[in-house]
């Protein structure tokens, strides 16, 4: 999954890997994921939004660090911006609680929604879809102690 980020973010002719190359990647590649937003009438909207951002929607993020002040900076995940590296470590923690064993698409999909100010969930209102909302029904389908708040969310 990160290598298919790393491909669009240097495609998009980004520096760094961000939230909207994870969550175009995850859409992609993994099942579990793509079953969270089955049935989300703006499914299509979103991967155009996505697809486009090689051709043009997402050029005045070209050349930016993705970091919304609220996640602290991680200067030792190169090639990741720093919301990005947060989620990775997050989605890390979260497969930690779970009982160890690699982070799963779910738990990256989870902590790159977690900031409203993330290019994912920019992306994603902008199709229609509330971040919130797919956050909820991440919620629902998984044991409540398995998802504690992270450390830069606001709600």
């Amino acid at each position: 999954m990160v290598s298919g980020a790393r491909r669009r973010a240097l495609r998009d002719g980004d520096r760094q890997i961000d939230t909207a190359h994870l969550l175009h990647s995850l859409l992609e590649s993994d099942p579990e994921v793509s079953a969270v937003f089955e049935g989300t009438p703006q499914m299509a909207r979103l991967l155009g939004y996505l697809v486009q951002r090689s051709i043009g929607y997402g050029l005045r993020w070209q050349g930016t660090v993705e970091d919304s002040g609220a996640v602290p900076v991680v200067t030792s995940a190169e090639g990741f911006s720093p919301l990005a590296a947060g989620a990775m470590g997050y989605a890390g923690a979260r497969a930690a609680r779970r009982g160890g064993g690699p982070a799963r698409g779910i738990d990256l999909l989870a902590a790159i929604l977690v900031d409203s100010e993330s290019r994912a969930v920019e992306v994603l209102g902008r199709a229609g879809i509330d971040a919130h909302e797919v956050f909820a029904r991440i919620d629902d389908r998984s044991p409540r102690s398995l998802w504690g708040e992270p450390p830069w969310s606001s709600r």
